[in-house]
């Protein structure tokens, strides 16, 4: 994602706008847990944030990217059911 728009993931444009909100679910669920990370490393250097945080970011982002794996597994485990019920 970082390649095509040719910007750090983020929170912002042009991975997340209020005027295409398809496009910003499917963003923030597919590299949600990057975005955390990137948003929290950036606040840490600023020293908006102490390393206690940083590292409950990460601990928040690295369940954060189990539960999508596990949501995305049963996800396929239903589709791949429902194809050989019908068939193809």
């Amino acid at each position: 994602m970082e390649l095509m728009s040719g910007r750090r993931l983020a929170f912002a444009e042009p991975y997340v706008s209020p005027k295409h909100m398809l496009r910003t679910l499917l963003a923030t669920a597919c590299a949600g847990p990057l975005m955390f990370i990137n948003d929290a490393l950036d606040s840490w250097r600023e020293g908006h944030i102490s390393t206690l945080v940083l590292i409950s970011c990460g601990c928040t982002a690295t369940i954060w990217a189990l539960a999508l794996g596990i949501a995305l597994i049963d996800i396929a485990s239903r589709a791949d059911a429902l194809l050989v019920s019908a068939n193809f």
